[in-house]
């Protein structure tokens, strides 16, 4: 009797074995379903690798549709990989469903394309700064002297990308990590052009100087468009825009817009819908036509005469170089992105509009000037070149996110296209200086005797570019010019 009564005993304290529970607290069962993951990923990837050279072999696109073959293999082994991965991170015996398995975040797709974008508004200005040097030919000079007009295109191009990469894809919402710090997402801006702006500035300085003591200049007055051209306030003051390097008054009404993208544009352009933006832009496109009509009615709605003064300069310079129209248009910009990535399955879906198209009628509008419409700088400007360009744009981007896109697209979006982009801004910074060396006339009768020939513009632009390229590949791109920004 004791001896069942010890053995009852026995049985109530011996342990029980591990039940089979959801949770994989079985260890068995948990190595179990680990092995049926491996061995389907591993099929999943074979089946994928081997399906991949059928396909290129026939011609269609690499595993780009989403109901592919390949695409689905692909998911398949993704899929099997991060639930293996989830099992192994299990390890206290807790179940987690697929459900509760972080999902990877939406990547932007670089557009390439955009950046080549560049070369095809700096190309033209450069050519424009300095044309009456390179012919006599007044068709030529009427078609190639719309410097004023092509810069609308900057200012669009700028802020379609920042909202492009200071916003959400598909959400109505800004980055809030990239906007968190105000004052550092300007400093960075700014830190983008500034060094080549002060090291070219700083090279070319006794030049400058040596220009304004030729022609009596006060040494005050020398010292103030000093301070504005280091500032980069010279675009405030309609009198001194064009001091020392005349192109960079675009860095000082650039510089103003950086400072309200963080705060005060971008937040808010983000929250908008899509009818929103397209009232938004409308909106601004009237508020800037508004003002060139106000000076066209004051000043000429047509263009002057081949190298004419401005009726009223000042207003005219207030006209094409104030901030505040800067901001409008790189707002417009802005506005024109947002669009884009808010396309919903059924936009992405419609037939779009070839992009050559839109490119060849911004463009055209400049043939304007040798018609009877030959309006103003400004009214092109406003009305036809920089709404035409801004859809140039928005119909590249839409073309270049498809599986084949236009050759327009494809051309823009090449390696030439894309190093040639590169080199638009160190170009626009550095065509100046060297164009007043060969053509300048007190500059260029010191250094080469007299102006440079007309033959020689076409040596003048290579040595833009070679320029650009060098400064771009030794300076721009220096890690320790980066490095040192990083620290101010």
């Amino acid at each position: 009797r004791l001896q069942r009564k010890g053995s009852r005993v026995l049985k109530l304290i011996r342990p029980q074995a591990p039940t089979k529970e959801p949770g994989f607290r079985s260890t068995e069962a948990m190595a179990s379903v680990m092995t049926k993951v491996a061995a389907r990923t591993s099929t999943a990837a074979e089946e994928a690798a081997a399906e991949e050279p059928v396909a290129a072999a026939a011609g269609e696109p690499r595993a780009s549709a989403e109901g592919s073959p390949n695409e689905r293999a692909r998911k398949e082994a993704l899929e099997g990989d991060g639930q293996q991965k989830a099992l192994i991170a299990i390890g206290d015996g807790q179940q987690q469903k697929p459900a509760e398995l972080a999902k990877p975040p939406t990547r932007k797709p670089r557009i390439d394309a955009v950046d080549g974008c560049r070369f095809a508004l700096v190309f033209p200005i450069v050519i424009a700064h300095f044309a009456r040097f390179g012919t006599k030919n007044p068709t030529l000079l009427k078609l190639l002297t719309q410097e004023n007009v092509l810069v609308g295109g900057f200012f669009v191009i700028s802020g379609y990308v920042s909202g492009y990469t200071a916003t959400k894809l598909g959400e109505r919402a800004a980055e809030e990590k990239k906007l968190a710090k105000p004052e550092l997402f300007f400093w960075q801006r700014v830190m983008a052009y500034y060094p080549l702006h002060f090291l070219v500035s700083t090279i070319f300085a006794p030049m400058f100087i040596w220009v304004e003591r030729m022609f009596s200049t006060p040494w005050s007055t020398t010292a103030f468009r000093a301070f504005l051209n280091y500032t980069l306030l010279q675009a405030w003051f309609p009198k001194e825009a064009e001091i020392w390097n005349q192109p960079t008054w675009f860095l000082s009404a650039l510089t103003f817009s950086n400072l309200m993208m963080p705060t005060m544009v971008l937040p808010r352009v983000a929250s908008l819908s899509k009818q929103g933006l397209r009232k938004l832009f409308y909106g601004l496109t009237a508020v800037s036509l508004l003002q060139k009509v106000s000076y066209s009615e004051t000043s000429h709605f047509h263009s002057r005469a081949l190298l004419a003064q401005p009726m009223y300069p000042l207003l005219w310079n207030l006209t094409r170089f104030h901030p505040f129209w800067a901001l409008m248009e790189m707002t417009m910009g802005i506005a024109a992105a947002r669009d884009i990535m808010l396309d919903t399955a059924e936009d992405k879906a419609m037939v779009h509009t070839n992009p050559l198209l839109w490119f060849a009628a911004a463009y055209g509008s400049l043939a304007l000037r040798l018609t009877r419409f030959d309006f103003n700088d400004a009214i092109v400007r406003g009305v036809l070149f920089v709404p035409l360009w801004t859809k140039f744009l928005t119909s590249i981007h839409r073309d270049a996110l498809v599986e084949r896109p236009k050759a327009i697209t494809r051309f823009f979006g090449s390696k030439l296209m894309t190093w040639l982009g590169a080199l638009a801004f160190p170009m626009f910074i550095l065509h100046g200086p060297i164009g007043q060396m060969f053509y300048k006339k007190v500059i260029a009768k010191k250094l080469w005797g007299q102006a440079m020939p007309r033959s020689f513009f076409p040596v003048y632009l290579l040595i833009c570019l070679l320029g650009s390229h060098i400064v771009n590949e030794g300076f721009v791109k220096s890690k320790r010019v980066a490095a040192f920004s990083g620290r101010l």
